[in-house]
């Protein structure tokens, strides 16, 4: 019996873009639902956050009115969500494919939650310095929500994820 142990150190090989992509947009939907229904549950608005991310476009001002449903702050707030949803998962394609964390689902898991913890870290710690109205939204929520983001996008990614040779379409099977 044979036992393959894989490598996890640097090789120069490209990420599936649109994988990273999809599983962007797939984890920044499960985001947005469980943080809107954990808000929800706790006795919150959940269009509070919404609003938040809306502030970053829009201005302060989005914060000036009620957490309330509003058509144009959820559309604001919607564009910006998906965009660093998808920029975030290109980040974690960009890091996984070039260590081949993505050789198994326990890795990619791992490395998706990490990934997580280190935007939540940046995102409600470092990006507080520009927008400071995140730093009350600092909280075992966020922090989850911001975890699973991760785990999701990693793991869509290893699903989506076409191997070199089937990306390129051509290649003879190796064995």
């Amino acid at each position: 019996m044979e036992l393959h142990m894989h490598s996890h150190h640097f090789a120069r090989r490209m990420p599936d873009w649109r994988a990273a992509v999809i599983g962007g947009c797939v984890a920044g939907a499960v985001f947005l639902v469980l943080e809107i229904l954990a808000m929800w549950a706790i006795g919150q608005s959940p269009w509070g956050p919404p609003r938040m991310i809306a502030a970053i476009v829009l201005g302060r001002d989005a914060l000036a009115q009620p957490a309330t449903f509003a058509a144009g702050v959820m559309l604001a707030a919607l564009i910006v969500h998906f965009v660093l949803a998808i920029v975030f998962a290109i980040i974690l394609a960009v890091i996984m494919a070039p260590f081949s964390l993505d050789s198994s689902v326990g890795m990619a898991s791992l490395a998706g939650g990490l990934f997580g913890v280190a935007v939540y870290l940046v995102n409600f710690y470092g990006m507080t310095a520009f927008f400071p109205w995140f730093a009350e939204a600092r909280g075992w929520v966020s922090f989850i929500c911001h975890i699973v983001f991760g785990l999701v996008a990693a793991d869509m990614y290893l699903r989506l994820e076409r191997k070199e040779a089937e990306a390129g379409g051509t290649g003879a099977a190796t064995g």
